[in-house]
């Protein structure tokens, strides 16, 4: 698993994903963290992580991510964090067991920065 230290190194690589690298906040997306509040939005990124992707066997994975309606589903897509098979691809997570605290932390950390980017 990758370090928080190696954060920057993994956006370098999610740059040059044609698929990772299209995703962008809207005006909408940017005045409802504002409204919100940055510290909201990483508990939202908590919880989502949490409920979604850190069981052994998320439901519906795959898909468990909508591609809007939230910045940190549209993070998720950007970061590679939407699903098990993405975070085993991109950051060496393998799928099959549930996250640790300090993997969770990990992709939260990823999404708030892209967010804060």
């Amino acid at each position: 698993m990758l370090l928080n230290n190696q954060i920057p190194q993994t956006f370098e690589s999610l740059k040059k994903s044609k698929f990772r690298s299209r995703f962008k906040l809207t005006e909408k997306d940017r005045q409802y963290i504002r409204d919100k509040g940055i510290d909201t939005i990483r508990q939202h990124a908590i919880d989502f992580i949490s409920a979604r992707i850190a069981p052994q066997f998320p439901k519906n994975d795959g898909k468990q991510t909508p591609m809007r309606g939230h910045p940190v589903f549209i993070a998720q897509h950007a970061t590679a964090t939407c699903c098990r098979g993405c975070i085993q691809k991109w950051h060496g997570i393998k799928k099959g067991k549930e996250l640790s605290g300090q993997e969770i932390q990990f992709l939260v950390e990823l999404i708030m920065r892209w967010i804060e980017g």
